[in-house]
């Protein structure tokens, strides 16, 4: 029996620094992502008969990120990210007299980041900004745009020791459209 007993706490003993350690890597880290950016934009005009005027489209689209996790807790993560994003260029035909009108939208974020660690997967949410710089063109004009708006999401990760493979859906309040931006990338933490 005092054999069994010994066995089951070093087991335990073990296994519980095992799950903490896997869940607290902290430090610095760089990552970068690559995914689909949407771009949703509904807006009536009733001042012109009640046009409604609407713009969907997805590109691909990439980000380069790098933070610091602080690590605070064993299975907790805190961290603060920054990092720069390309969503792509979005393309719609609107109709005969205007031709087709395209969307570029690169931009900079800053976001706080709260997870929690279960053993080698981790969950996560961040709220933050975007600066960001966006063009848009058809045949008639030119023009740009720039503004600093919200910026949130949600995501999972699988670590890998100090590196691990990152999934997020995020959600960017550019302006009066919505930008969408699923990805998939990886970290390494120093």
């Amino acid at each position: 029996m005092k054999k069994l007993l010994c066995t089951l706490l070093a087991t335990g003993a073990l296994s519980a620094t095992g799950f903490t350690y896997a869940g607290t890597e902290s430090g610095l880290y760089l990552g970068g992502s690559v995914g689909n950016a949407e771009i949703d934009y509904d807006e009536s005009f009733p001042e012109f008969d009640g046009i409604d005027y609407k713009f969907k489209d997805d590109d691909t689209a990439y980000k380069i990120f790098g933070g610091y996790n602080f690590g605070v807790l064993p299975l907790l993560d805190l961290a603060v990210e920054g990092g720069y994003i390309d969503f792509g260029s979005q393309e719609q035909f609107l109709n005969d007299a205007l031709g087709s009108q395209k969307v570029e939208v690169t931009g900079w974020t800053a976001a706080g980041l709260v997870g929690v660690d279960l053993g080698p997967v981790g969950l996560f949410g961040k709220a933050g900004v975007i600066t960001w710089d966006g063009d848009i063109s058809n045949f008639e004009f030119d023009t740009s745009d720039s503004g600093t708006d919200a910026a949130y999401g949600v995501g999972a990760k699988v670590q890998l020791g100090s590196f691990a493979i990152r999934a997020e859906y995020e959600i960017f309040e550019i302006d009066d459209a919505d930008m969408t931006f699923y990805s998939v990338g990886g970290v390494v933490t120093f």
